[in-house]
């Protein structure tokens, strides 16, 4: 059974795909042109798969539920948290606009035409997402979720092959401290993670908490919250709620590769970059991150696409 995910042109599967992903991974899955992701249900775990079968300037997005038997409620339930993943809502004419207007960044925004600002699935998938990589490299941060999904994550059979869920708040929530330990995370980001699973779990705190409030009362919000700081307030906001106009604040990382992408002399002067793109200025830390993952051929250029 599929459906359709109506979404204006041009829209870029795999590139939102990727950036969603930052790294492969075992629970978000790119993988012959369909992009494939178990979701946790009331009814149990559910296989999804999501392909364009028309173009990138004609989209036709079609979700498949690849296992299982979910009710109308839960299909409808899924269809929405996958248009808000892939942001198929998000009108992509200014952001495109707004990476052509910088000539230095105009052929990356120009190979990734169509990508959307893609988002975590949930709150708790949002902090299982920011806290392994605070202070570590996306290929070391990314090493611990896939231990988290491997040790914790539901797995559905589809095939031959078995497929991961992201961890539930609830399975972090009761785990114990040196399983989580033994998934790479340091003491004081086990014992963070595990709160905030609880807090999620026990309705402590929930999207609907901080959906409503100004980007700035959002970022104060988090922030006292046990191991989220500035830079994780602003990459929840960014990656789980789709605040474009957040950049994530002393992100060595993305300065260094924007710097260079920019050709900038100093990554001091990426701070009036930033600035430029206003609104947008999440979407260039997007693109950076896409640039990179051009460079290592994970994203087919939207003319090759």
């Amino acid at each position: 059974m599929n459906s359709r995910l109506p979404t204006a042109a041009p829209f870029h599967l795999e590139a939102t795909v990727r950036v969603l992903q930052r790294r492969p991974s075992s629970h978000e899955v790119w993988d012959a042109g369909r992009y494939l992701r178990v979701f946790t249900t009331q009814e149990g775990p559910v296989l999804t798969a999501v392909e364009n079968r028309g173009s990138l300037d004609a989209p036709d997005v079609r979700l498949s539920f690849l296992t299982g038997a979910p009710s109308a409620g839960t299909q409808r339930s899924i269809e929405q948290i996958v248009g808000k993943m892939l942001g198929l809502s998000v009108d992509p004419a200014p952001l495109h606009a707004a990476g052509v207007r910088l000539r230095s960044l105009r052929p990356t925004a120009l190979a990734l035409r169509g990508m959307r600002p893609p988002r975590f699935a949930t709150l708790f998938d949002t902090f299982g997402n920011v806290v392994p990589y605070q202070q570590l490299s996306l290929d070391a941060g990314a090493a611990i979720v896939g231990r988290l999904v491997e040790r914790f994550g539901e797995r559905v059979l589809h095939g031959d092959k078995s497929f991961a869920a992201f961890p539930t708040a609830n399975a972090i929530a009761d785990a114990r401290l040196p399983a989580l330990l033994a998934c790479g995370l340091s003491r004081s980001k086990a014992e963070s993670l595990r709160y905030l699973a609880r807090a999620v779990a026990t309705g402590e705190i929930g999207a609907d908490d901080i959906e409503p409030l100004a980007t700035s009362q959002a970022i104060d919000k988090l922030v006292e919250l046990p191991g989220i700081g500035p830079w994780s307030a602003a990459l929840v906001l960014l990656r789980g709620f789709g605040r474009l106009e957040v950049f994530p604040p002393g992100d060595s990382g993305a300065m260094r590769s924007l710097t260079s992408l920019l050709q900038l002399r100093t990554p001091e002067s990426l701070a009036a970059v930033i600035d430029r793109f206003g609104e947008h200025r999440g979407y260039l830390y997007l693109c950076g991150l896409g640039a990179s993952l051009l460079a290592k051929g994970l994203i087919h250029r939207a003319g090759t696409a």
